[in-house]
């Protein structure tokens, strides 16, 4: 078998002192694709450095909402040019709206995330969506500023009618750690209510270290776990969930 990460961090400070060795674990564990999303120009420069040294790795390049700065015009051009430099970015993101942590700059967050829709567009590039305690905002600005190349959500908050509008403007739903939580009820449901077709996987790795490992440093071997839950809720072999969420990712992404 054979898995697709679809979501993690290796440009992250916590993977600095083992990153060549812990990457290459990966490999040899049947993780054999991985998208190292940006989230900030730094952070998306160091996923293009990554993915150009491995040839299963790809990178997304973006201005998350828990990054933004005041310097929106200067980010999305440095952000464009990063999208330009390497033919292994496969998406802008991670971008969206955060209204857990941030509450007190909503309207900034919505003016980035609009900017680098438009700069997907122009990329013609899928998007990769950050929207935590946003659905409302998120879905109207992709409803008013809609993206070619749709996309995915990712980590996706378990919540119904985020979900529902997403799969009905096309967007992938894709799943992580939280999923194998104990108090995970919510997301069963939502499992259970996206088609297999428009499901992936991921790990957010360094972080949300699913059961029984939660609390932990998170690397993409435990994708596994991820898509072991997706099997059992969805009554359907590991092989053919690990399958169908390789295919979907390859899909999106764009990747030969």
């Amino acid at each position: 078998m054979e898995f697709f990460d679809s979501h993690a961090h290796y440009n992250d400070e916590k993977f600095d002192e083992d990153r060549t060795d812990i990457l290459g674990k990966i490999k040899e564990a049947g993780i054999t694709k991985i998208v190292v999303a940006g989230y900030n120009v730094e952070s998306s420069k160091e996923a293009i450095l990554i993915a150009e040294k491995n040839d299963w790795i790809y990178a997304t390049c973006g201005v998350s909402p828990n990054d933004i700065t005041d310097n929106l015009d200067d980010e999305i051009a440095r952000i464009k040019e990063l999208c330009n430099l390497s033919k292994k970015v496969v998406a802008v993101g991670e971008i969206g709206l955060d209204y857990y942590w941030n509450k007190e700059n909503k309207e900034k967050q919505r003016d980035y995330f609009i900017k680098q829709i438009e700069l997907a567009n122009e990329m013609e590039l899928p998007i990769v969506i950050h929207s935590r305690d946003a659905y409302i905002d998120t879905i109207e600005i992709l409803k008013q500023n809609p993206c070619v190349k749709k996309g995915v959500f990712h980590c996706c908050q378990p919540n119904h009618e985020l979900v529902k509008e997403a799969l009905e403007m096309g967007y992938y739903i894709s799943f992580a750690g939280p999923c194998t939580f104990k108090n995970a009820k919510n997301s069963l449901d939502i499992i259970a209510q996206v088609p297999t077709d428009k499901m992936l996987i991921e790990t957010d790795s360094p972080y949300l270290a699913p059961e029984p490992v939660r609390g932990t440093r998170n690397d993409s071997r435990n994708v596994i776990r991820v898509a072991e839950k997706i099997a059992e809720i969805k009554d359907i072999p590991l092989e053919k969930i690990a399958k169908i969420t390789y295919e979907n990712a390859k899909r999106i992404f764009n990747i030969k």
